[in-house]
């Protein structure tokens, strides 16, 4: 049985290219069904909600444009503005994308420091979305996630950090495994990291005059390269090979975790100008915000970034609030010293950390969602966190549950040489993803909210009070337990083995208050299972019970 039959996973979510039509005076694109938008009876153009709207417009070259062209368009609907900032995309073609969020007419009119681009105007239809497009993904339930249309989310990510610029053949073979693993989030980089000698297809920015291609530099993270970049002048070409990976990741179903800044560069991008960081922050927003599968991530270990200061993360923060109309999720990742959270711009915290046990005093300063992105690594190269056994891995995302937490896969097998680990992308080779599709379909199928901590349990235990309890035994060898339910509620019980991913339903129905769960025998509801008011377990260590009101 493959990933794939085990998660039974419905259709994911539908894109399209979108191609990079020069001198068009408007394209407007479906992005869910890859097609033109079609136009109704009357002549409208229609784009379905949650898609890409797309205005290209042909403008001026001379000088810098990602300098010296200012574009933005409002778009209407009913009583509302939107203000949407467009983007230089080369060839002398000039975008803006929107994301429209409720059916009905749309208008625009754009606004340009270069006349061939102001006062361009025009209108669309919103239809209703498709089946598989849900929209993007918020906070719902004060510590949970859902879809815009109120489809449940539950976060299971894998950290693959260079699929969205990574060579042939890998990206191919990055999102082959992607569609076949449980995983319904993926952190990736923005900025490129070093790649061996795989070598990068493109840069984010221009070489500077005279410099060396760099294309096929030995480069390890932090390993200096010969090339020397301009970094006032924009690279559309690199931003367009993501745009088609991050289409690759919505039609699978996968939401895209940004990293937006990173430590491990070796082409002096983590040394730009505040302006220079300021001016690719907006770019990277006003390209990639129209996707719904976006989320922004600040930074992957930020305090490893010796050239930024906590006030230019929390002015990046401030930024990326501004510059995204549709208001992505929003995160900052660490290495040893945590971001405060509690800030108004983090949508939910991102840590590098697996104390789950703090998970309650965390919500409680925080009050916000948490999701333990870097629980380390199952593999076996030489570094401690790159060699977990896949028990532990599988281990420790049952203990992000049981805590009311969600979790992060990663993975760094020795591969062959040349070839990429799968913390940067490739193959999928370790044994835990199967169990982790597991624990996603079981909570997929017990709850449409999430599970919160029962922060007062003796074992590690989340759900919901008197409908739900999800217990974890961790390593005790548990041989019996009295479970403390509610009185007056009645449960059927299943025991799991997380491991060997079985699910076996134990007979009757329970009650009881602390002292005990009441066995009750469908048959003689006066009688106690073996005169006690507990449950015989197997002894075995990692197991679990789940307890659902009936």
């Amino acid at each position: 049985m493959n990933r794939r039959e085990m998660m039974k996973l419905g259709a994911g979510a539908f894109a399209t290219t979108l191609p990079l039509a020069a001198h068009a005076e408007h394209s407007f694109r479906n992005a869910a069904s890859g097609s033109d938008a079609t136009a109704e009876q009357g002549g409208a153009e229609t784009i379905e909600q949650w898609g890409i709207f797309e205005v290209a417009l042909s403008g001026p070259t001379e000088g810098n444009p990602f300098l010296d062209v200012s574009l933005s368009a409002e778009f209407r609907h009913q009583h509302r503005a939107v203000n949407v900032t467009g983007f230089y995309d080369g060839n002398e073609t000039y975008r803006i994308r929107f994301m429209p969020d409720a059916t009905g007419d749309w208008s625009y009119t754009t606004t340009s420091s270069a006349g061939a681009l102001h006062g361009k105007s025009g209108s669309f239809r919103c239809t209703s979305a498709s089946a598989g497009n849900h929209g993007p993904v918020h906070v719902a339930h004060q510590f949970h996630f859902q879809y815009a249309d109120g489809t449940p989310y539950f976060p299971f990510g894998t950290t693959t950090y260079s699929y969205l610029f990574m060579s042939e053949p890998y990206d191919t073979q990055t999102i082959a495994a992607l569609k076949d693993s449980p995983f319904n989030k993926v952190r990736v980089c923005i900025l490129p990291k070093g790649q061996g000698k795989r070598g990068m297809p493109e840069f984010p920015f221009e070489h500077a005059e005279g410099s060396s291609s760099a294309h096929h530099e030995d480069l390890k993270d932090n390993t200096p390269s010969n090339a020397i970049f301009d970094c006032d002048r924009i690279n559309p070409r690199y931003f367009q090979l993501i745009e088609r990976r991050l289409l690759e990741l919505q039609k699978a179903g996968i939401e895209a975790d940004l990293i937006l800044f990173h430590p491990y560069d070796s082409w002096g991008f983590k040394s730009m100008t505040p302006e220079q960081d300021d001016r690719y922050l907006r770019y990277a927003i006003a390209r990639f915000a129209g996707y719904r599968n976006v989320w922004w991530a600040i930074a992957n270990e930020y305090d490893l970034v010796k050239t930024k200061s906590l006030a230019d993360w929390d002015r990046f923060f401030r930024i990326t609030v501004a510059s995204d109309p549709y208001s992505h999720l929003r995160s900052i990742h660490h290495s040893k010293i945590i971001y405060d959270h509690s800030k108004p711009w983090c949508t939910h915290a991102s840590l590098q950390e697996y104390d789950f046990q703090k998970s309650a005093e965390r919500r409680a300063a925080w009050n916000k969602p948490i999701i333990y992105d870097e629980i380390q690594y199952e593999g076996n190269i030489a570094r401690r966190w790159g060699n977990l056994s896949a028990e532990e891995m599988t281990r420790r995302f049952w203990l992000a549950t049981v805590h009311g937490v969600y979790a992060s896969h990663g993975e760094t097998y020795k591969t062959p040489p040349g070839e990429p680990v799968w913390s940067d992308g490739g193959k999928l080779r370790g044994a835990s993803p199967l169990r982790i599709a597991f624990l996603r379909t079981l909570l997929e199928r017990t709850t449409q909210t999430g599970v919160n901590e029962f922060e007062d349990a003796y074992y590690p235990s989340a759900g919901k009070e008197k409908e739900l309890y999800l217990y974890y035994f961790d390593f005790h060898c548990v041989g019996e337990y009295d479970f403390p339910l509610p009185a007056g509620v009645r449960f059927k019980a299943t025991l799991i083995d997380p491991w060997n991913m079985t699910e076996r339903e134990l007979p009757g129905v329970f009650t009881g208050r602390s002292t005990g769960s009441r066995f009750i025998d469908e048959n003689a509801a006066d009688q106690i299972q073996g005169g006690a008011n507990h449950i015989e377990l197997t002894g075995k260590p990692y197991m679990a019970v789940l307890f659902q009101k009936v």
